[in-house]
């Protein structure tokens, strides 16, 4: 995990270095590679290069290259094969602009600034009986219905919003939720962290309600910003722990079928 945690660090050191586009270095890479199949680099049927190839050429991070990936899978310009990588479905037609909409990763970079301190101050007005409600969420958290643990998790973050006593700031955390069910590239990257198991921490969101009860600002800003970043980390590893997932499944259907072979 100490691995990961460096990887995406100077991961984003690289995509944050002075020079860097004011724009998203991901659309840039997008349409870099939109240009490429448009001309017939990358053919209409064939596999796009590796990440770690085109993150090499053009000098940026593989989550970099991973976003710009997403943003041409949900236009159903790739399509992405478990286990075997991007393959292009179509060419664009020349009045064809890319479009983008917010991505997994700025939503969430978005939401650890907007809910770690939203979390600060919810620790100075947060009543006893809404953290026995956050507490009992918990545990709907840690159910094994995915779909419902999901709406937990929103109902936790949202009732720390509320816990602010801000109605501005329960409308702005209440729109970026919003944004991750109506985000393509949300909807989409967070169906691929379901597909690999990938569930909020019930741990993280412990430690979020003891800061609170502890009635520290502070150390509520630093759980809610771990919980989150932890967030990030898991989005960033998603696909790659999917592939894993898959390739282990199928060893194992390929084991039981050679076993069965032997038996008969």
């Amino acid at each position: 995990m100490a691995r990961k945690q460096d990887e995406v660090m100077k991961a984003q050191d690289r995509d944050n270095a002075p020079g860097a586009s004011q724009d998203r270095l991901y659309r840039d890479i997008a349409r870099r590679l939109m240009d490429r199949i448009n001309d017939g680099s990358y053919p209409v049927g064939g596999r796009l290069p590796a990440e770690r190839e085109i993150s090499t050429e053009f000098n940026v991070s593989r989550p970099t290259v991973r976003e710009a990936i997403i943003a041409l899978e949900v236009q159903g310009i790739v399509e992405v094969r478990v286990g075997s990588g991007a393959y292009v479905r179509r060419q664009t037609a020349a009045a064809e602009t890319p479009g983008f909409s917010v991505t997994a990763f700025e939503l969430t970079e978005a939401r650890l600034l907007f809910e770690g301190e939203a979390a600060a101050l919810a620790a100075t007005n947060i009543s006893d009986e809404e953290l026995a409600e956050l507490s009992s969420l918990i545990g709907r958290i840690a159910g094994p219905d995915a779909t419902a643990a999901e709406a937990a998790d929103r109902e936790f973050h949202m009732l720390i919003a509320h816990a602010t006593r801000n109605a501005a700031v329960v409308g702005t955390i209440e729109s970026l939720w919003s944004l991750r069910q109506t985000s393509p590239e949300c909807v989409l990257l967070h169906a691929k962290a379901r597909t690999a198991m990938v569930k909020p921490v019930v741990e993280e969101h412990m430690a979020i309600v003891e800061a609170l009860r502890s009635r520290e600002p502070g150390r509520a800003r630093n759980a809610m910003r771990t919980h989150l970043g932890a967030v990030i980390e898991h989005l960033l590893f998603a696909t790659e722990e999917e592939a894993i997932e898959r390739a282990k499944q199928a060893a194992q259907d390929t084991r039981a079928r050679f076993a069965r072979s032997i038996t008969m």
